[in-house]
């Protein structure tokens, strides 16, 4: 018996077309198009791909998308300048400055000068703290996609044992604080977690976030346990290379209940969920907040 795999691309359809839904009920309540503005600065070229992706799957939604390309020498000030004029533009109810940045810029200084009611990222220490205090607004995305298809595959977390392998701001921390809030029972893993694949072997739930390419063994699972892989890592094949996750498919798949592939699993549900982000700003911000 083979695990069920999970298609992250037709689920994350299902969230942008909810999310299209809502917003054009959102607009007839309120006359607002929610605005979604992406900061690109320089040219790296999977940024490039992301951002035209992001354009058209928000335009799709019904979204205001903008986009401020500049250039890979902007410095830090007329990076900060560009973030201010979008903090006080009404018609933007989202903004992503998208990494990574040139290396002459401080990330975490400009993230940190997005108003945290238009972070969609999620990243702001203020949406942190509302994040682990049980009140947020902005999820980080991936962490997010993750929860919706625990949700939606599992229902009730209460009681079940999850492991989160990764302890990263923008996935393994978020994880975690969405997996408590869910009343899941929680172990956070990392490079120094002794017996790794033991602690693997307790969960109901593993969530590979750690960037090293199949780390997880089949044999290191709980037969049925839902698997979802958040990593992408490109390995060399022969003269070619391929992408594969932070688990090994082909031993775990004969093992866990349901997986998510790689690529074609986590990855798609990263810009549905920041339109979810974007909505969700948007009728904060409006007063219209469920």
């Amino acid at each position: 018996m083979s695990a069920e795999i999970i298609d992250g691309k037709a689920f994350a359809a299902k969230i942008r077309a909810e999310v299209a839904q809502e917003c054009a009920a959102f607009r007839a309540q309120t006359g607002v198009q929610p605005g979604l503005a992406v900061v690109l600065v320089g040219n790296d070229a999977a940024s490039e791909v992301y951002v035209r992706n992001k354009g058209i799957q928000a335009k799709e939604a019904g979204f205001n998308s903008l986009e401020y390309r500049l250039p890979a020498e902007t410095t830090q000030s007329e990076l900060l300048a560009q973030v201010a004029a979008l903090n006080a533009d009404p018609q933007v109810h989202g903004i992503l400055v998208q990494l990574p940045l040139p290396a002459h810029l401080d990330a975490d200084a400009v993230l940190n000068a997005i108003a945290p009611d238009k972070d969609v990222d999620g990243f702001h220490p203020v949406n942190v703290g509302r994040l682990w205090t049980g009140n947020p607004v902005s999820i980080p995305c991936t962490p997010l996609g993750c929860a919706l298809i625990l949700k939606d595959r599992l229902g009730d977390l209460s009681g079940k044992r999850a492991i989160v392998i990764g302890r990263s701001n923008i996935v393994g921390k978020p994880m975690a604080a969405l997996l408590l809030a869910a009343n899941a029972t929680v172990t956070i893993a990392h490079s120094r977690t002794a017996d790794l694949a033991a602690r693997c072997r307790e969960a109901d739930i593993v969530i590979a976030a750690v960037g090293k390419p199949e780390l997880v063994r089949g044999d290191w699972l709980k037969a049925g346990a839902t698997v979802l892989d958040v990593g992408i890592n490109r390995i060399a094949e022969g003269e070619k290379t391929r992408l594969v996750g932070d688990v090994h498919f082909a031993s775990a798949v004969a093992v866990a209940g349901a997986i998510t592939p790689v690529p074609g699993g986590i990855g798609p549900m990263t810009i549905a969920c920041l339109l979810r982000n974007t909505l969700a700003c948007a009728k904060a911000l409006h007063g219209t907040h469920d």
